[in-house]
């Protein structure tokens, strides 16, 4: 085939990669043919690979992600055809990588219009200007069967954190730093209505104590452990690290930047208050961990990228991934929800466990239809979804937990993904979908913590310390708990969700804290119309999981039953 000289119609749609604008976004213009665009094309696995299982623990990071790639990895014939197929068109090939299954290339606007039928323009949505594109991608039969992604055509803002930022503290507002100023622990089996009798106003808390009100093990720190965090934006200085962390009475944990495709360490926006809240928890919790901050752009492609490149990152090996960003199920394409899904499947099949934040805005999700909505990367089956809880009593004798919910619009994410079926190990009474679809999936969140602003973290951001609440604060928190028990069991977590539900049903008082009040229904705000939402009961609900974890609790269960660290996924 000469080079660009295939026939458009001959191509076949490539259903997944339907676009929509933003909601509200008008078109103003074309792209300039000459304006560079760099892409990542994901293949498929190789025909008939699965992944394996026993990866995990099999020498290094590098050694298993040789083992992936050989059993489920990209085909070099796909990656050749693929390839030759770009290149016909006058596309860049940078570079390939078997095991993660992508090919990094760079191009112009034209020449990936013409590779791909895509119809460029610029478009405004409120106050945000993008690259888009709208409609279906074509490719040739023999090369669109190979491709599962293109991402990178499109740089809209995929995803947004989960965070709800306080007033700054003056220093006499600052609580006392000692986790024996709180209660010793969550106490099941009281009512919030008997917690809140008689109880202070809850006040700003800093993260050592919400690790003691949830009874996470003494006596280690994370040594052993290395969190990676994704962040997708803003930045943090090491100087404002080095002051929080002896500010709190911690040694300061090791913090390393790694920039993937144009995202790097620049503090100074928006998104400061994520980076800092997510390092700040993290290292507080357990200082003996390795941190690894992964900075990119917030568009599908650069998500990705930062995601695929900390779940395969021999280097530095992350054995637990933080992740508070995420967006609507239907903001997704189909192909990026199926290859993020993917990575996050590798990550599991590697040994390393992916919390992430459920969202923000109750079972809406801030979407603009009045419709239910789980939040995505929270309702892919291989990550465990964090909602939020309200402190109920605390600074008292009794200490509680509702669903948290502001009734402002501000609320735990939650609810039945449109795009997941239910996992076998999630084999819990769910709620029928609110939207009526009839259909089955996968519930969110899985666990649930400390969520509220009123007793929100305090952190240190560009000189201020701040509570901030959300779901975002929840992610970290027990990735640092992962960090703890890591270094106890002296073994990574790996897939941690069928764990949590393979827990035996008489036993699972002593690691989850069963929340039955409250729900997750949104009136209209400034984030969207009113939407209804999921009730919290006994049991699993939509609104907080399985519950709030006991650390200790969940220590001694995984030391009793060894076959909770080897469950299948």
């Amino acid at each position: 085939m000469s080079e660009g000289t295939d026939r458009p119609d001959e191509r076949v749609a490539f259903t997944a990669s339907k676009r929509e604008p933003l909601p509200g976004a008008r078109r103003i213009g074309d792209v300039d043919p000459d304006t560079e665009i760099p892409l990542t094309i994901v293949v498929r696995r190789k025909p008939g690979g699965s992944l394996p299982s026993d990866v995990a623990g099999l020498g290094s990071r590098a050694e298993a992600g040789q083992r992936l790639a050989a059993a489920a990895g990209a085909d070099p014939e796909d990656l050749a055809v693929v390839e030759r197929y770009l290149r016909e068109h006058g596309i860049e090939v940078v570079s390939s990588d078997a095991a993660r299954r992508v090919i990094d290339v760079r191009t112009t606007a034209a020449k990936a219009a013409a590779a791909f039928a895509a119809e460029l323009g610029r478009y405004e949505a409120g106050d945000v200007s993008y690259r888009g594109r709208e409609g279906e991608l074509k490719l040739p039969a023999d090369v669109a069967e190979r491709v599962e992604a293109i991402l990178g055509l499109d740089d809209r803002p995929q995803a947004r954190i989960h965070l709800k930022r306080g007033a700054p503290l003056t220093e006499d507002e600052l609580p006392d730093v000692d986790a024996a100023s709180v209660p010793a622990a969550l106490q099941a089996g009281i009512s919030p209505v008997v917690a809140a009798a008689g109880a202070p106003e809850p006040q700003p808390l800093w993260p050592a104590q919400v690790a003691k009100l949830y009874s996470f093990p003494s006596g280690v720190n994370g040594n052993g452990a290395t969190i990676a965090i994704i962040e997708l934006g803003g930045g943090y200085r090491d100087d404002e690290l080095a002051t929080y962390f002896a500010k709190v009475g911690v040694p300061a944990p090791s913090v390393v930047a790694v920039s993937v495709d144009d995202g790097g360490n620049m503090p100074g926006g928006a998104a400061d208050d994520e980076v800092l809240l997510d390092i700040e928890v993290c290292g507080a919790i357990a200082p003996g961990a390795k941190i690894v901050v992964y900075f990119s752009d917030p568009s599908d492609r650069g998500f990705y990228d930062a995601l695929s490149t900390a779940i395969h990152d021999a280097e530095h090996s992350p054995s637990i991934i933080s992740i508070s960003w995420g967006a609507p199920e239907d903001r997704w394409t189909a192909q990026a929800r199926k290859v993020f899904d993917d990575t996050l499947a590798d990550a599991a099949a590697l040994g390393v466990t992916v919390f992430t934040a459920a969202g923000d805005h109750g079972a809406g999700d801030a979407a603009d239809d009045g419709s239910a909505h789980a939040d995505f990367p929270a309702s892919s089956p291989h990550i465990v979804a964090c909602g939020g809880t309200t402190l109920v009593g605390v600074d008292s004798e009794t200490v509680s937990e509702v669903v948290w919910n502001d009734g402002d619009g501000w609320a735990t994410g939650g609810g039945i993904s449109d795009a997941f079926a239910v996992p076998r190990w999630q084999a819990v009474s769910m709620p029928d979908n609110l939207n009526r679809t009839g259909r089955p999936g996968r519930g969110v969140p899985d666990i649930a913590g400390n969520a509220d602003l009123a007793s929100g973290y305090i952190v240190l951001v560009n000189g201020h310390y701040r509570p901030i609440g959300g779901t975002s604060a929840v992610a970290p928190l027990y990735a640092g708990l992962a960090a703890l028990l890591h270094e106890a069991l002296e073994s990574p977590l790996g897939d941690l969700l069928p764990k949590l539900y393979g827990i035996p049903r008489e036993t699972s008082a002593t690691v989850f804290r069963d929340i039955t009040e409250g729900d997750n229904s949104v009136p209209a705000s400034e984030f969207g119309p009113a939407t209804p939402g999921y009730e919290a009961g006994e049991g699993w609900d939509a609104c907080t999981g399985l519950g709030s974890v006991h650390g200790d609790g969940l220590l001694a269960q995984l030391r009793a039953d060894v076959g909770l660290l080897s469950a299948p996924a």
